[in-house]
């Protein structure tokens, strides 16, 4: 693995307790791979021949026999540098006119190494099927014929700017309204980026992100060491699962091989997603290529932004599945999607109208995946966030040397990295079994990708985003309410 470690030792009580997993090879891909298997409490090998007595293989560099029968995921070796490039990600990061340029910290490796492990469980589980690379991270952009936009994200909607002392980034993908308000000025709303980056240059940058908190508009700083952080037990470097409450951490080194063999198995799931935009979906898109049945619920009067477009990324993530669609105000409404939640196995919610504890404690052997900006728990935990924001609070910003200027990292990055998260956390827990609250903030799965760097060395072409075409499009809106609420009702 690229740290020599031999291998990672797991805490003790996750999902994955008793799972052997072996890892073969020396780049990124496969050492955040075993490092998230870890965490989520797989004891996971490097040495070799290590394969021979696992439950299942991630195979980089083709050691493991054709002949053996168990689960394998056969890769290929990479390094963290050519991730990036190839990830699409890094043609999104930079200026228009000038050059795409390299991300802190290893956030396409950590993406690839996260769907690998997805694969890798799905197999052990019963359950094959090949997923997509790190590309995910720029198929949205591929689709809207997007491309690098700084000091603007790659939408136009979020953008850093220079305070007196450091700086802010801003995020108007539905506040812009707020602006006045929050820079005790008038603001045109119709171009409101030259009147904004004059205020803010003028101030204070903290005093800035706790203004525009205070009255909901989504602001941030790029800092690792806060309040946030120390109240969920983050401050010493970050972990992207919080499992019931614990961060779930892992160690190098090999671990113990003793103790008695299981059978893992992948039930047969229903997931009810409850989310919008890009991060739950994409777990329930993950989710539904490993043969779960994703029932997608909305509020009929608000349903999912995304749907306005682009319409082949909608239909990507959510061809396949079920709508359906309800007025969560209405008494019949709440009590329907209350059926509809204590039916599923796995549940992924962003600020859902039914509370996760609530559920919880009725209804064992239940996964709720819980996204959002900056986590459950903690001074922030009601804090607005989205992808370009979030991951700037999480310390995954590129610098432009040319211009001195910060820059967002690909498009929205900590969606993405969040949806691939969420999906490995599902299938773990529905192959450990239990019952799991796991608690995903935006802000912590971009800030866990800083372990490790893209390191020395010429940089490799760099890709342009592609997308994979839908095989199908998404069902109509509430397209199959009546069926699933008799089904469940």
């Amino acid at each position: 693995m690229s740290t020599g470690t031999q291998g990672w030792q797991p805490e003790p009580g996750g999902p994955l307790a008793g799972l052997r997993v072996a890892v073969c090879g020396s780049g990124a891909t496969v050492w955040h791979a075993g490092r998230l298997l870890a965490s989520l409490g797989a004891s996971v090998r490097a040495e070799p021949g290590s394969w021979q007595q696992a439950d299942g293989v991630i195979d980089a560099i083709g050691v493991v026999a054709a002949s053996w029968g168990g689960p394998a995921v056969r890769t290929v070796d990479t390094t963290a540098i050519g991730d990036w490039a190839s990830s699409g990600a890094m043609a999104l990061t930079g200026r228009r006119d000038g050059p795409a340029l390299r991300s802190p910290g290893q956030p396409a490796s950590a993406a690839w190494g996260a769907l690998l492990a997805i694969e890798l469980l799905g197999r052990i589980g019963g359950r094959a099927a090949i997923l997509p690379g790190p590309r995910v991270l720029g198929e949205r952009a591929a689709i809207a014929g997007r491309g690098r936009n700084a000091p603007a994200s790659v939408s136009g909607a979020f953008r850093l700017l220079r305070a007196s002392d450091g700086w802010v980034g801003v995020n108007l993908v539905r506040s812009a309204e707020l602006l006045s308000l929050w820079l005790g000025e008038s603001v045109p709303l119709d171009d409101p980026w030259p009147t904004v980056a004059a205020a803010v240059a003028l101030r204070d940058a903290a005093k800035l992100v706790h203004e525009a908190r205070r009255i909901g508009l989504p602001a941030v700083l790029p800092t690792k060491d806060d309040e946030q952080l120390a109240a969920r037990d983050q401050q010493d470097g970050v972990w992207p699962f919080v499992l019931n409450g614990k961060v779930r951490r892992a160690r190098p080194g090999a671990g113990p091989t003793h103790g008695e063999r299981r059978r893992w198995r992948f039930p047969d799931t229903l997931v009810v997603d409850l989310t919008s935009l890009w991060a739950g979906p994409l777990c329930g898109h993950l989710l539904s290529a490993l043969g779960a049945r994703v029932v997608k619920v909305e509020d009929r009067r608000v349903p999912d932004p995304a749907r306005s477009g682009p319409r082949e990324f909608y239909d990507l993530l959510h061809w396949g599945q079920e709508s359906v669609a309800l007025d969560f105000a209405a008494p019949d409404g709440r009590a329907a999607l209350e059926r509809l939640v204590d039916a599923a196995d796995v549940v992924i919610a962003n600020d859902p109208p039914v509370r996760a504890e609530q559920v919880l404690t009725r209804a064992a052997g239940k996964c709720w995946l819980s996204i959002t900006a900056f986590g459950r728990t903690g001074p922030w935990a009601r804090h607005p966030g989205f992808g370009d924001d979030a991951a700037v609070a999480g310390g995954l910003l590129a610098f432009d040397t040319e211009t001195w200027t910060a820059v967002p990292c690909g498009d929205a990055i900590a969606a993405p990295l969040t949806g691939v998260n969420a999906a490995l956390a599902a299938v773990a827990c529905r192959l450990g079994g239990g019952t799991w609250l796991v608690d995903l903030a935006l802000r912590e799965q971009a800030a866990a990708t800083l372990a490790g760097s893209l390191g020395p060395g010429p940089m490799p072409a760099v890709a342009s985003p592609v997308a994979r075409r839908p095989p199908g499009t998404a069902a109509p809106l509430g397209a199959d309410t009546g069926a699933v609420l008799s089904e469940f009702g």
